[in-house]
């Protein structure tokens, strides 16, 4: 019988596409993927149709439409700190998902480690995993602030570790990285020679009066950083798959060459399209920070009157949720409930952990949502009841899973079973 590459076997498919299916089965209100239900800005959406019409339907040059790494530049000038040559420095790739795979494809050897900051997102398992590199995990503390111990990061680096992955704003927790602790990680990356790869999507997606610092733009760090980002959070199209790698010259000359053939160019008309929103006034993204930071506190309000134990996010757009205030120990177990009985879908925590058990008591929620959606929400949470402990699933018999295809060991290793996500 012909069969699939041992490859594709150490990871399965989404634990969130797989929410958001049995949210449409069940008529669920779908929290679980990160998307927002509201349109788009209506110049980027007429700029779009505009290219279209004006005949941009052709292949752009391979790594990027020469207007659009100009505007990119640009906006990591003002917004980033940092001066980088759109000839030499930038590759415009199929959202920042392509442009995390062709970082790891271009810059780690097979068997080469990779530190990840843990709970982490679902693809940066698979990633390694498909690129021959070895995930080592840091733990984030879920508590306020979401901290994390210099000691065990500094115990993770070892003489086969190539990159540290750091996204922030962080998806899950919404943590935001301190200068402090980004300083101490670029002391690292100079004392161990590690690159840094920087997970920036949800950089204009931050809270409270906290700002957004580029690890690049730290003394000595350009020349050892690739920032990962796309147009998919900060401009609300999720679906136009158009993201992009700034990187030293001679990396982003290997990011060149995985990406030419793995994906030959992103959408045409979506890069010109792209250059209408990287020229939206500051004030933009003045007015997009302060409407998520209504939809956080709007959502934290209705999760805690419901009886959830939040964590409130700095940045990006999720809540982390403990579940033992109502009465479960098992997040897969809470989430089928909360699916079918009351109608709303989170995502399972454990599916953002190496060792599922480490997230088994947490859920994630996403709010990129209208305020119709939130008031739909808090009537369906009103139906929650917190049950006893004497009725909860014994700890040592976990409720049944859904028809996703869970990891059987847990460890490093079992990172890489963790199925490709839609934020």
């Amino acid at each position: 019988m012909i069969g699939t590459a041992a490859r594709v076997g150490v990871f399965t498919e989404s634990v969130i596409r797989e929410m958001t299916r049995l949210a449409a089965e069940h008529g669920g209100v779908n929290l679980a993927q990160g998307f927002p239900d509201f349109p788009a800005p209506a110049e980027l959406l007429e700029a779009a149709a505009r290219a279209l019409r004006e005949g941009y339907n052709q292949y752009a040059i391979t790594w990027g439409a020469p207007n659009f790494r100009r505007a990119l530049a640009e906006k990591a000038r003002w917004f980033n700190g940092i001066a980088v040559d759109p000839e030499r420095n930038i590759t415009v790739t199929c959202g920042a998902t392509e442009a995390m795979m062709a970082t790891l494809l271009a810059t780690v050897n097979p068997g080469e480690e990779v530190i990840v900051f843990e709970p982490f997102y679902e693809n940066y398992g698979p990633d390694a995993k498909l690129s021959g590199a070895v995930p080592r995990f840091v733990p984030i503390r879920l508590e306020p602030g979401f901290p994390f111990d210099p000691d065990q990061v500094r115990a993770a680096v070892t003489p086969k570790t190539r990159a540290i992955v750091v996204n922030t704003p962080h998806n899950p927790t919404g943590k935001v990285f301190s200068r402090p602790e980004l300083e101490f990680i670029a002391g690292l990356c100079h004392q161990h020679d590690l690159l840094a790869i920087t997970d920036e999507v949800y950089e204009h997606i931050i809270y409270d009066g906290l700002a957004h610092t580029t690890l690049a733009a730290l003394p000595g760090m350009l020349e050892r950083t690739v920032i990962v980002n796309s147009l998919s959070k900060s401009y609300s199209v999720t679906g136009w798959r158009v993201g992009w790698t700034i990187a030293p010259a001679a990396i982003a000359d290997g990011i060149r060459k995985v990406h030419d053939f793995l994906t030959v160019g992103a959408a045409a008309p979506l890069q010109e399209a792209g250059v209408t929103a990287l020229g939206f006034p500051r004030r933009y993204y003045t007015d997009l920070a302060a409407m998520y930071q209504r939809k956080r506190d709007t959502l934290l309000g209705i999760l805690q009157e419901a009886g959830f134990a939040c964590l409130a996010p700095s940045g990006a757009y999720y809540i982390i949720c403990d579940i033992t205030p109502l009465g479960y120990d098992d997040d897969y177990e809470f989430t089928m409930h909360l699916i079918r009985e009351v109608g709303v879908a989170p995502v399972p925590g454990s599916s953002f952990f190496h060792d599922p058990a480490s997230g088994r008591h947490y859920v994630r929620f996403a709010f990129p949502k209208r305020e119709e959606t939130f008031d739909e929400v808090r009537s369906r949470l009103r139906r929650l009841r917190p049950r006893s402990r004497a009725t909860s699933a014994p700890a040592l018999q976990p409720a049944p899973r859904p028809s996703v295809s869970r990891p059987a060991a847990s460890g490093p290793a079992a990172a890489g079973r963790r199925g490709r996500s839609r934020r």
